[in-house]
């Protein structure tokens, strides 16, 4: 039985975003989808960053280079779904992936980018498919077709 997306809690969306989603690029994400997937990830690597920083400032090498290899594994693992997960993100308030470039724009460009990252999503179906959040919409009685 598939859990719904209103249960979900952080290690579900990160899930979501990692092994189902692994390379999706298309579709929509909805803000929880992209920000727990973010916490998780902030979450997954700093223990070895720390690690590698605490064998740096007591001269022990094994520790300080198993955390950055550990590190860097996961940092590589992530950087696919990262990049899809930025993508859905943007789709989802109907605007191309390819505007995650506009980070690259010194100051102004990493704001905005946050700004949309945030920004609450389109309501109804956009040219990149319809509402992650859309809940089953009641039929009325003048609606239904005639049989």
């Amino acid at each position: 039985m598939q859990k719904l997306e209103s249960d979900y809690n952080m290690i579900d969306w990160w899930k979501k975003a990692v092994v189902e989603n692994y390379a999706n690029f298309k579709g929509r994400a909805r803000r929880a989808e992209y920000w727990y997937f973010v916490l998780g990830n902030f979450l997954l690597i700093i223990p070895f960053y720390v690690l590698a920083i605490i064998g740096a400032l007591n001269d022990n090498t094994l520790l300080s280079t198993g955390g950055i290899i550990v590190y860097a594994l996961v940092v590589v693992a992530t950087i696919v779904p990262s990049l899809a997960a930025v993508a859905r993100r943007l789709h989802d308030i109907n605007k191309s992936g390819w505007y995650y470039f506009i980070a690259l724009i010194p100051l102004i460009g990493g704001i905005i980018l946050l700004v949309w990252l945030f920004t609450d999503g389109d309501r109804f179906d956009n040219n990149y498919g319809t509402d992650p959040k859309k809940i089953d919409e009641p039929e009325f009685d003048f609606e239904e077709t005639a049989k």
